[in-house]
């Protein structure tokens, strides 16, 4: 095992308890020269950041790309990565069941198979109140592999809780409604859901001390229209909502993930974003910490590597011609 394994294994624990998803990917097997060792190991955050070790720069460029499409789509991957070109000989990634194989042209002779495990946190649902509804979302959502966490009252919920929160539902009948829901939508929460009557429902948004486009978020009454009419009726549909939201955007995410675009002139925040290095034709991804440069032209460009960037900027016209062409 790799000497780096006990930190890591405390930061994922810390990860986890405060359900941030990350990336798992731990070497599986190396051919030399490569720099990294069967059982190495690293974390990549949603930002792109990478923690630990699973090769140089250039190998970590290809395995941040894998990585955080793993992370989105919550499929394990077999990463292997040659500086040969890959079996079609396109230079693309040659995708099959479980695997993904990339032709890095920066590698120095070696090869790695690197397994990659997104660690996605079970959903949580926040649930304010003590009534039968609220005591249905508290029995019905363990069975859906929900985290639910039940508050007594509005003091009984945390920023910090809300932060890591998928959903929050308020079924307190009126109490302490009005500064959680406000606490929620400057938190981000994907799902806020009100149960309430339309007429009370609009009564209590129009309250509130915020736009109308923060309002729209708030889904009041709460849950899809399927004639439900007991508690636990009411409970289904609010959860059966509470997916459709949480659910529907990965969805979207990971389609708008899909599509390659060039990289923004600012400086990026989220790794989301990819980019080809003009110099070994990689795909990188554009995170806080990527190589670029702003010589050449008007557009910024990325790299996998301090080495790529250098080659570049000694003669921009060559690889901006080559973009051309």
């Amino acid at each position: 095992m790799s000497p780096s394994a006990p930190p890591l294994e405390a930061r994922m624990a810390e990860l986890t308890g405060r359900h941030v998803p990350f990336v798992k990917a731990t070497v599986v097997r190396a051919r030399r020269p490569a720099s990294a060792r069967p059982g190495d190991t690293a974390l990549v955050l949603a930002d792109g950041r990478v923690e630990g070790f699973v090769g140089g720069a250039c190998a970590e460029a290809t395995v941040r790309v894998q990585a955080l499409r793993t992370l989105r789509s919550g499929e394990s991957l077999l990463l292997r990565i040659s500086p040969e070109e890959t079996a079609d000989g396109t230079g693309e990634p040659v995708v099959e069941e479980g695997a993904v194989s990339v032709a890095n042209p920066c590698l120095s002779g070696g090869e790695l198979e690197i397994f990659l495990e997104p660690l996605r946190p079970v959903p949580r649902v926040v649930v304010l109140g003590e009534s039968p509804i609220a005591r249905a979302l508290a029995a019905f959502g363990p069975v859906l592999g929900y985290e639910i966490t039940e508050a007594a009252g509005a003091d009984g919920i945390t920023p910090e809780e809300l932060a890591g929160s998928q959903a929050l539902v308020i079924a307190s009948h009126g109490r302490g409604e009005e500064p959680v829901l406000v606490s929620a939508v400057r938190a981000g929460v994907p799902y806020i859901g009100l149960v309430a009557s339309p007429r009370r429902g609009a009564a209590v948004l129009d309250a509130l001390p915020l736009g109308a486009e923060d309002r729209a978020r708030i889904h009041t009454p709460a849950g899809l229209w399927i004639g439900a009419r007991t508690p636990g009726e009411i409970a289904v549909s609010i959860l059966a909502e509470v997916i459709q939201a949480v659910r529907g955007r990965s969805a979207e995410v990971e389609v708008e993930a899909e599509a390659e675009v060039e990289a923004p002139p600012e400086t990026p925040g989220t790794g989301s974003v990819t980019a080809v290095d003009p110099v070994c034709g990689m795909t990188v991804s554009v995170a806080d910490g990527t190589p670029y440069s702003d010589e050449g032209g008007d557009e910024r460009r990325w790299f996998c590597c301090a080495g790529c960037r250098a080659a570049y900027e000694k003669d921009p016209a060559r690889y901006t011609k080559a973009d051309a062409s």
